[in-house]
């Protein structure tokens, strides 16, 4: 399709650097649902239930890295509109959406991406496309002719920004800090949404929707479609998890782990292709301004003190070297790097 990116070309490039190996084999695992927290609790005015929700919300941070969470406050409506309102912008012709110059949807340059620009052999490669949106930036979407992509936007982050925060103002009060340390250091201009396409894939067994990897962020908010192929690493092995049309899934990130130190964990995470179907997703990010300096909240701390820019240049820096993140380990005192 006319929509598509050129992944059949970047394929059939990449194969030629491709040594076969057991390395990207799709494993069929059982399909789980993650731990569910009702958040309707939370508003509750039985103190138990307030604080049983919380102390759920702990525990899967700390055991899972993972988990979904129903009666968010986003309804029905709205996600379907957001599913409805991604297919349309995802339709557009590519040679329109990876056009810098005319600021497609009046977001910032760069905003949109395909594949994996670094990938060298196809276990790197990222079968699916992504706009990355500056929280900042969706006022200004124009949107595409006929559709209310702003405004259903702008409700849709509006609400899970409110939601990341309180989210991680109970797992800070939780470990005895200061929950004000995210309202003041995760603004506007510094987190952002993403919106993911995964195209059907005819190679599934050769190409991941987006690879291994951990996210460089506080928190992950994120709604998926009933299309599946998320899977987490749990105790060692994959987990394929359920998709829940009423639920959104929250995930840790690297920056909580670090800053925890290690309470709470940020979890290896994939998308598998589908040879028939494609897929959606939008997720938020609870992100940091980049001079925001990371340090572990107790001791002894396993992780050195480092800026957020100083993460992510680090990320970036491995990527182009070695095809993949390496992220916290670089920050661990006792490393050598």
């Amino acid at each position: 399709m006319d929509s598509d990116p050129p992944f059949h070309q970047t394929y059939k490039d990449l194969l030629n650097n491709t040594i076969e190996s057991n390395d990207n084999e799709l494993v069929i695992v059982e399909e789980q649902e993650l731990p569910m927290i009702d958040l309707g609790r939370l508003s509750m005015d039985d103190e138990e239930q307030r604080e049983g929700c919380e102390r759920e919300i702990v525990r899967a941070s700390e055991d899972w890295g993972f988990f979904q969470i129903i009666n968010h406050g986003i309804s029905k409506d709205i996600l379907e509109m957001i599913r409805e309102e991604q297919v349309q912008v995802f339709k557009q012709p590519f040679s329109k959406k990876c056009k810098e110059e005319d600021k497609y949807l009046n977001l910032s340059a760069g905003s949109y991406r395909w594949g994996t620009p670094t990938a060298t052999c196809l276990k790197q490669l990222s079968w699916s496309e992504a706009f990355h949106i500056p929280i900042t930036d969706i006022s200004g979407a124009a949107g595409v002719k006929g559709t209310t992509l702003s405004s259903t936007m702008e409700q849709f982050a509006t609400t899970l920004a409110g939601l990341a925060l309180k989210l991680a103002e109970i797992l800070a009060e939780k470990l005895c800090q200061q929950s004000t340390f995210f309202q003041e250091n995760c603004l506007a201009n510094t987190c952002y949404l993403r919106m993911n396409r995964y195209p059907s894939c005819p190679v599934p067994a050769e190409v991941f929707g987006l690879m291994p990897h951990t996210d460089s962020d506080f928190l992950t908010i994120l709604h998926q479609d009933q299309v599946g192929g998320l899977q987490l690493v749990k105790e060692g092995k994959w987990i394929a998890v359920k998709p829940n049309p009423e639920a959104l899934i929250v995930n840790i990130g690297d920056l909580f782990q670090a800053w925890s130190n290690d309470a709470y964990k940020s979890v290896k995470h994939r998308v598998v292709t589908n040879p028939w179907r494609e897929r959606f997703s939008i997720a938020y990010f609870l992100c940091p301004s980049c001079e925001t300096v990371i340090h572990s909240c107790c001791e002894p701390a396993i992780y050195r003190k480092f800026t957020f820019r100083e993460y992510r240049q680090k990320v970036r820096e491995d990527v182009q070297k070695y095809g993949y993140k390496v992220g916290l380990p670089r920050f661990q005192i006792d490393c050598a790097d």
